[in-house]
């Protein structure tokens, strides 16, 4: 099921008794929904000693998660993976759309079989990537975009059988919320739109920001399911290794007016000491308090006093 489902579950069985064992997976993405499981778990097993959680990720800041739970037991396992070559290519005085063009050259005189997934930031240099990529007419190859506001029929797509060879173009949605069959090859550059919360014009943006080191690690290995791979990143190896070694959770970059309210809604306790598994400050908190009650969301409280949502709170 999906983070949200299971969250949604608590309102009618707060201790989740169906289960006796839970699996959270990809919880290096540090998703809202996930921070609020994990924080939730935590709780629960205080409650229920005989609940089995797991959490996994091939990239996971594992100390930081075993610490969160108490000192658990980390879980070493070698994935069935192939060994990945990496190779740097700097843009340099290219273009993002040209440095790609040359990659996908490079690799169709280079190679004879498998396709080629190319990480972009949006669907505008998707666009410009796909008309690039035409522009070689390279025989026998297609190319298909792939983002989350694609209709479903063209999504579809990236998993039919296909004659010839393929490039495929996509947002960070291909990193791991799907997995593309057929993949010899990734053309990684290095960036993704990054929701962030602006507090100086009180806006959520969608910068396009340098991606983590672990972000570029999920990325090389989806060309190393079927047979050894090569990840060509448009960047080098000194920027790679100048990058934060893990993607910055959402809660730390995003407006709290909005997790404040999910976590009323949802029962998950106050924000003050719900046990993330990396709090925000305290000066975040207070700031989307003060939002939440300026909108009339919530009624006036008191310090360390239970949020109570308003009738405009539970719209």
């Amino acid at each position: 099921m999906t983070d949200g489902v299971l969250l949604s579950e608590l309102a009618h069985d707060r201790d989740l008794e169906r289960y006796d064992t839970i699996i959270i997976d990809e919880a290096h993405e540090r998703s809202l929904n996930i921070d609020f499981l994990l924080g939730y778990l935590k709780q629960l097993l205080e409650r229920r000693s005989e609940l089995r959680v797991i959490v996994t990720s091939a990239t996971i800041d594992t100390a930081r998660f075993a610490s969160h739970f108490n000192d658990a037991p980390i879980v070493e396992v070698s994935g069935r993976t192939y060994p990945v070559e990496i190779r740097y290519q700097p843009v340099g005085e290219d273009d993002e759309v040209d440095a790609v063009a040359s990659a996908v050259r490079e690799l169709a005189t280079t190679t004879s079989s498998g396709d080629v997934l190319v990480f972009l930031s949006g669907e505008r240099e998707i666009r410009d990537a796909a008309e690039a990529v035409n522009a070689l007419k390279l025989p026998g190859w297609e190319t298909l975009p792939l983002y989350a506001r694609l209709a479903a029929v063209d999504q579809q797509k990236v998993f039919q059988t296909h004659p010839g060879r393929r490039v495929v173009l996509a947002t960070n949605v291909a990193e791991t919320s799907i997995t593309v069959p057929g993949i010899r090859f990734v053309i990684d550059a290095g960036v993704a739109r990054i929701s962030r919360y602006s507090a100086r014009t009180k806006v959520q943006r969608l910068p396009i920001e340098p991606i983590s080191q672990a972000s570029a690690n999920q990325r090389a290995g989806r060309c190393g399911r079927l047979g050894p791979g090569v990840a060509i990143r448009l960047y080098s190896e000194e920027d790679f290794t100048s990058r934060p070694e893990f993607t910055e959770p959402e809660i730390l970059r995003t407006n709290l007016a909005t997790v404040i309210l999910q976590m009323a809604q949802a029962g998950l306790g106050e924000i003050e000491s719900f046990p993330f598994v990396e709090a925000p400050v305290a000066s975040q908190i207070s700031d989307g308090l003060r939002v939440l009650q300026e909108l009339g969301a919530i009624k006036p409280r008191r310090r360390h006093e239970r949020v109570r949502l308003t009738r405009t709170g539970r719209l």
